[in-house]
């Protein structure tokens, strides 16, 4: 047995120093046991001491710096090892918990276990060998009802303790095999603790375990100590107590400096009432001096100790500088990743610190949103447009201070974000001129948001439906790099009464807190500052997603991949969500020079960061080696554009540039895809293969093959002989949703500046020509899973004018006047 133990601790040696995920300096900072200590009493736990001579670490502020944690403790209460009838382990439980303690151990850090679990697991054994001892004649003779109801004597708890203890570490053993981890069991009583050898001893111990890479499994010995005493709340004949290990995993934990100890239980976390009850709400995080404020309730059905138990053990391992977070360790849902969600800062249990935030808990700036929004929704239309042209004004009022916090946000930027990244992050004078005019469209045309009737129908005598427009409650904006983007879906929300919470990159802090404190300003006014929220905290986007009780719709403004891990993230919450920017311009073979080059310049150049930038330039065959081709050419090579070749372009070229990685590439910067197609057709069909249904664009003075190419392209926006920068919401003069895909084209013999009517609306022009709204047949509403999609894409293109959008509909019976 030795020599087995003793290769499986070299082998875990040699694996060890091959492996450094964590920092060196997190072992050099640990200090080492204390020879001496003083024992000191606290609360109910008289056992639990902290030695004067031991320096005191600090315990971790935040969540998001759990995934610093290098020496953790892992709880599991009698609860969770249990079965529900107490009668042995609940194996598919400890399994999944032993697979997350070995992936945390095999990243490099140091795990240990306190776990109950012996005398049930003892039960069971003792159950069944008094079974097998009745008689054989007994138990032929007794019916198999008789058999069930066979008198079993009480089991007395350190008998069972003692008979289940191998059990429970042979069968630790074999789980822990199979991830080759070696562990090893520990059993303490109290008396370990106040004899001060047997503590150094436990000590030494417990290092050199850890040192060698094993996992220590703690437990107290509970064949030798006193029996539990009885509970009032244990149901049942033949129930046990399971023996309580809150205490001594807090003091495990203090005393070996621990960075996290997590306390597995079968209630959610702490709760600011007895959980079950109807107001009820889970404690997020847990203060000292918090506890006086909260009640608790009975203990479990099995174990010792109660949630008054954990949480004075808790306290106590906070102040003696470890971390704390108790959770729910029995759920089925979550079991199989509570550990390692924790570790990694999630969202999960009540986590205890030390360290009050500034501000309101995001869950508190929910509750703030929510009730703001709803008197936001109250207000006149002509209060909440005032707001809106309040704000509009601040914004070119305090243009000195926006710029300057932008600056602080550039300067702090500088060589962490990529190029196209800094440009969206960048404010300036001329931006916040535009925002300010987009805003007082968006006053404007809001005054019939909210409580517009839509329909009345007479359904009987002296009684009508009527269907009208409310806002649809609390919404989660997720926005990066884009600070502009706050106060346009401010506007927006406050337009349709909503309420609002707002999580923007830290790359744009400083910008976003005074943008945000403009528009609180403004909503001052009419006394509703707390309808917008802007999140402050450390939150993690995934842990936003999960508050389906106090958010209603999600609406991620980014990247592509933003949009993804929102929509994965996202828990019973609605997620309108965008398709890339992949916009393709096709330059016919009947094209103008001059046009060509001019729409080529602005559509890439102009801002390539922009969602509405061209990525994907697609030249008709013909134009290969011709004037148009190469004036296209070199004002790229002035404009220092980077050209990446499509396979057949290349083919074409004897040097050609670098070969395109991927056709569906959205570069946000200076570069640019040129492809070469054969036909308006073959441009049609690379379109719809590798674009993002966004913006596309044909330049050509053929009309029949214009209208050919609007008629085709399935996207949201399609132009002729147009930028792909008119794709915004601001130049199609719109303030309002709108529920259609769009063809935009431009005369090719239209007046710059003339403004046209189409279907009675007044519509914007661009500076090649006249730009013209068509509203398609096969979009007239959403009803569809491709009406839905073609209005989420409109909305990346559109941008804030399509936010207004926040508005749900309800019935209201009422007799008519």
């Amino acid at each position: 047995m030795w020599e087995v133990w003793s290769e499986c601790v070299s082998n875990k040696i040699l694996k060890r120093e091959k492996r450094n995920n964590l920092a060196e300096s997190d072992k050099d900072d640990r200090v080492q046991p204390s020879a001496t200590g003083h024992v000191r009493s606290w609360s109910n736990i008289p056992f639990i001491t902290v030695p004067l001579s031991r320096t005191h670490g600090k315990s971790f502020a935040h969540r998001s710096e759990l995934k610093h944690a290098k020496r953790i403790v892992v709880k599991l209460g009698s609860a969770v090892v249990t079965r529900g009838d107490e009668c042995g382990l609940a194996l598919g439980r400890l399994a999944s918990i032993v697979e997350q303690v070995s992936v945390l151990q095999n990243q490099g850090r140091e795990m240990m276990l306190v776990t109950s679990g012996a005398v049930a697991f003892g039960k069971q054994r003792l159950r069944h060998e008094i079974l097998l001892s009745q008689s054989v004649r007994q138990a032929l003779h007794s019916g198999q009802n008789q058999l069930k109801e066979m008198a079993i004597p009480v089991l007395e708890a350190r008998a069972c303790a003692a008979a289940g203890q191998s059990g429970l570490m042979a069968l630790y053993e074999a789980m822990f095999t199979q991830y080759s981890i070696c562990a090893a069991q520990i059993l303490v009583t109290n008396l370990d603790f106040h004899d001060e050898q047997k503590r150094r001893n436990l000590n030494g111990t417990l290092h050199e375990l850890l040192r060698m890479n094993i996992v220590p499994i703690v437990n107290t010995n509970d064949a030798v100590v006193p029996p539990a005493e009885p509970n009032s709340d244990l149901q049942g004949v033949n129930v046990i107590s399971v023996k309580d290990n809150d205490s001594l995993a807090a003091r495990l934990a203090v005393e070996m400096k621990t960075d996290l100890l997590i306390v597995l239980s079968d209630v959610e976390g702490l709760f600011d009432s007895p959980p079950g009850s109807d107001d009820a709400k889970l404690i997020d995080i847990f203060y000292p001096g918090d506890q006086q404020s909260v009640t608790f309730g009975t203990k479990s059905r099995v174990g010792m100790g109660g949630m008054e138990a954990k949480v004075k053990a808790a306290l106590w391992a906070l102040q003696g500088g470890t971390s704390v977070v108790i959770a729910n360790g029995t759920h089925p849902k979550v079991s199989g990743h509570v550990i390692t969600d924790i570790v990694e800062g999630k969202k999960v249990g009540t986590f205890f610190s030390e360290v009050k935030p500034a501000g309101p808990t995001v869950e508190q700036q929910g509750e703030m949103a929510r009730s703001g929004g709803r008197m936001l929704a109250t207000l006149e239309p002509e209060q909440r447009a005032e707001i809106i042209h309040h704000l509009a004004d601040l914004l070119t009022d305090q243009r000195d201070e926006i710029l300057l916090a932008n600056k602080k946000d550039l300067e702090e930027a500088e060589g962490r974000l990529a190029a196209p990244l800094l440009k969206r992050l960048s404010l300036s004078t001329s931006k916040l001129n535009s925002l300010a005019i987009g805003l007082r469209q968006i006053a404007a045309s809001s005054q019939d948001s909210v409580g517009r009737v839509l329909r009345r129908t007479r359904i009987a005598k002296n009684l009508e439906l009527e269907q009208v427009t409310v806002p649809i409650g609390v919404l989660l904006v997720i926005f990066e790099s884009r600070p502009d983007c706050l106060p346009q879906v401010a506007a927006l929300a406050i337009a349709s009464g909503n309420g609002l919470l707002l999580k923007g990159g830290k790359e744009a802090s400083h910008s976003n807190r005074i943008l945000h404190l403009l528009t609180q300003e403004a909503l001052s006014i009419h006394g509703v500052k707390e309808a917008v929220q802007l999140v402050n905290t450390r939150e993690e986007v995934e842990d936003l997603c999960r508050l389906d009780k106090m958010i209603d719709l999600i609406i991620p403004r980014g990247s592509s991949q933003l949009v993804r891990d929102i929509q994965k993230a996202a828990k019973g919450i609605p997620v309108m969500g965008h398709s890339e920017g992949i916009c393709h311009m096709y330059v016919d073979s009947e094209s103008s020079v001059d046009k060509a080059t001019r729409l080529v310049r602005d559509s890439k150049c102009e801002y390539p960061a922009a969602c509405n930038a061209l990525e994907t330039l697609l030249i008709h065959r013909d134009l290969l080696r011709t004037p148009l081709f190469d004036q296209i050419i070199d004002m790229l090579r002035v404009e220092q554009v980077k050209i990446h070749a499509g396979p057949k372009f290349a083919s074409y070229l004897t040097f050609s540039p670098s070969e395109v990685k991927s056709l569906r590439t959205e570069y946000g910067d200076l570069e640019l895809c040129i492809e070469v197609v054969d036909s308006v057709q073959e441009a049609i069909d690379h379109i719809h293969k590798y674009g993002s249904s966004h913006t596309d664009v044909i330049v050509t003075e053929n009309e029949k093959t214009a209208e050919f190419f609007l008629q085709h392209v399935d996207s949201a926006c399609v132009f002729w002989n147009a930028s792909t920068r008119f794709s915004d919401g601001y130049r199609f003069g719109l303030a309002r949703s709108c529920a259609h895909r769009c063809s935009l084209t431009t005369s090719s013999h239209g007046l710059p500046g003339r403004v046209v009517e189409v279907e009675g609306t007044p519509e914007i022009c661009g500076p090649l020509g006249t730009l013209v709204v068509k509203k398609k047949a096969d979009s007239s509403g959403l009803s569809s899973t491709k009406s839905c999609s073609l209005f989420s894409r409109f909305l990346t293109l559109l941008g804030v004018a399509l936010y207004p959008t926040f508005m749900t509909l309800v019935c209201v019976l009422h007799p008519p006047a």
